[in-house]
């Protein structure tokens, strides 16, 4: 006879959550458009190779009214669950991501900012200490803000949002 784990819960919610979440993608930037916008597009395709749909998609300034705008017509959109935001998540003084998507959280994912930050450590080094990457809950929906380097978004997309994504929406929906 194997010696077997039992089943966790999280593997338990997992195979139970469902297998599409509907998305809205933001790029916050004062200088991208959708023609350069790696970053904005790494998120869409990712999310399309996993089979969660993008229902909308938005580039905005990095201007708090703009950026709140945004996650205000994704909340209001039934179709979408999570809201993946990249960029202004850095320190100068145009930076206000963070800030704006902070103020909105109802319960924050702090495990999220504190693995990216790690990850980016072991690839960048000690410059990690410069991401505000921040998520959690808002009106039902699951918002990430990360920053707006293509590598960084790949990363927080291919170890940390899509392998929990549906979970976490099916958690946040409970």
């Amino acid at each position: 006879m194997k010696n077997r784990l039992p089943a966790s819960p999280a593997h338990e919610h997992k195979a139970q959550a469902k297998k599409s979440i509907g998305c809205m993608v933001v790029t916050c930037s004062d200088t991208r458009t959708e023609e350069n916008d790696a970053s904005g597009r790494a998120i869409r395709e990712l999310l399309d190779r996993e089979g969660h749909a993008v229902r909308l998609y938005r580039i905005v300034k990095d201007d708090p009214e703009m950026i709140r705008g945004a996650i205000e017509e994704g909340t209001a959109t039934p179709a979408v669950e999570a809201i993946l935001i990249n960029g202004g998540t850095g320190l100068t003084r145009r930076d206000v991501a963070f800030e704006t998507v902070d103020g909105l959280l109802e319960k924050r994912l702090d495990g999220f900012g504190e693995l990216f930050r790690f990850l980016s450590y072991q690839e960048i080094g000690s410059a990690a200490i410069l991401s505000r990457a921040t998520a959690g809950a808002c009106k039902g929906r699951l918002i990430v803000s990360m920053p707006g380097s293509e590598n960084a978004v790949r990363l927080a997309m291919e170890r940390l949002i899509l392998p929990e994504l549906t979970h976490i929406v099916s958690q946040i929906q409970k």
